[in-house]
């Protein structure tokens, strides 16, 4: 029982920061799941997050799959709710605080600084995670390839994916 109280809490407190989604403090997920409280091992970590991306609905799914790890089906529930519940009650409060601006270029300075606090965020997130998993020179360099090549070109992601999966197969990466 100490166990899901633990989780609770500590998913709870990462749900107040995780502005801009799960990905926005997924490093930080990392180091508490992993080399903190070692609930799993970071291949594991990997794997729930692959399968959060590849599967659809939320991106939260990591830390739904984290609970289902520790605690079955009752961690899975645990989890997600410690994942949503502050959040969404943050969100409902600042909604009905933004509605109520009647200055529009308030509005919009609060949106526009939102918006580059979760961009930010969602970047750094996504930097340190290429920092610790990328350990080979080949790997950052395809991470940096599919940067650029998503940015300055129209090429679907999932050719990229595919890309990445056949040089992973043949052991370039």
């Amino acid at each position: 029982m100490t166990l899901l109280l633990s989780l609770f809490i500590k998913l709870s407190l990462f749900s107040f920061v995780a502005y801009g989604g799960i990905i926005a403090v997924l490093p930080s997920l990392f180091d508490l799941t992993v080399n903190q409280e070692h609930w799993i091992n970071a291949d594991t970590f990997a794997d729930f997050f692959a399968i959060a991306q590849a599967a659809p609905g939320p991106n939260f799914m990591t830390v739904t799959l984290i609970g289902w790890q520790l605690y079955g089906l009752v961690g899975a529930i645990v989890a997600s709710i410690a994942i949503c519940w502050p959040s969404c009650i943050m969100v409902f409060y600042l909604e009905r605080y933004i509605t109520g601006i009647q200055d529009p270029e308030k509005k919009k300075i609060i949106q526009y600084a939102s918006a580059s606090l979760a961009v930010g965020l969602v970047l750094a997130s996504s930097w340190k995670l290429m920092v610790n998993f990328n350990d080979h020179w080949t790997a950052t360099a395809l991470t940096i390839a599919v940067i650029a090549a998503t940015q300055i070109s129209k090429i679907h992601p999932l050719y990229l994916i595919a890309l990445g999966a056949l040089l992973g197969g043949v052991g370039f990466i």
